[in-house]
């Protein structure tokens, strides 16, 4: 792990955690494989996950009264999604936390949406263990908040492989095909996809294929709306693993 106390980015939440837990939180298994099989941070997710979930399910229902199931559940869709929590790990620095591998340390791993958005959900367990589940949900809300400010996650980006068709149907183009490789050990596989409109390529990375392709028709659909909306230059690299559920 580099140098220095591990966890300030935690200050602004105003939430103390237990050492021993927020190391674990940042331990990924890459670097758990290489020392002697030590714990690492897979349990913490899975419970981060479910406070995650709970905490945004409960935020949208109470501030949405009027979006029915199906919209309430794209819409967290979106906010619990890798591409989401990949954004609140960068925004935190969280990155530079990390206790990787070899491997992981030589391929980008602490710039990979797949373990930010995995850490994050760590962050979120060790959180909760270390307080109660009111400060935890709080902790939930206060990564979500910046989120909720931005319209173009609700939007068509929502679905990103049929807002792709729909916009090569209306240029006159044929269905956008995905290429899409794996790669690394069966423990730690890693797809990285792409996708071609004209001009546009889209790059997504995820744990399986399908969260691959997801992600590089997200990416596309960013660029075509910056395109749209008279940007200049490509938009920065977004991947999201609609967690693979």
């Amino acid at each position: 792990m580099p140098q220095g106390a591990p966890g300030g980015f935690l200050h602004a939440f105003d939430v103390a955690v237990e050492p021993e837990l927020l190391e674990l939180a940042l331990t990924h298994r890459s670097w758990a494989y290489e020392h002697d099989a030590a714990p690492h941070n897979e349990r913490l997710e899975f419970l981060g996950d479910s406070i995650l979930g709970q905490a945004v399910t409960v935020k949208l229902y109470s501030d949405f009264p009027e979006l029915n199931e199906g919209e309430l559940a794209k819409r967290r869709a979106a906010l619990v999604s890798t591409v989401a929590l990949a954004e609140v790990a960068r925004g935190l620095s969280l990155g530079a936390e990390l206790r990787l591998g070899k491997g992981e340390e030589q391929t980008g791993g602490r710039d990979k949406d797949s373990i930010l958005a995995d850490t994050v959900e760590a962050v979120i367990g060790a959180v909760f263990l270390s307080t109660d589940s009111v400060t935890a949900a709080r902790f939930v809300l206060q990564l979500v908040e910046p989120l909720l400010d931005d319209p173009d996650r609700f939007s068509e980006v929502l679905d990103p492989k049929t807002a792709l068709q729909k916009e090569a149907a209306a240029r006159g183009l044929p269905h956008p095909t995905y290429e899409t490789v794996g790669t690394g050990p069966d423990h730690a596989r890693v797809f990285a996809s792409t996708v071609q409109l004209e001009s546009i390529i889209g790059r997504g990375e995820g744990t399986s294929k399908k969260v691959a392709e997801l992600a590089a028709a997200r990416d596309a659909a960013a660029q075509l709306r910056a395109v749209r909306a008279g940007r200049t230059g490509r938009t920065s690299r977004i991947g999201t693993k609609t967690r693979g559920r």
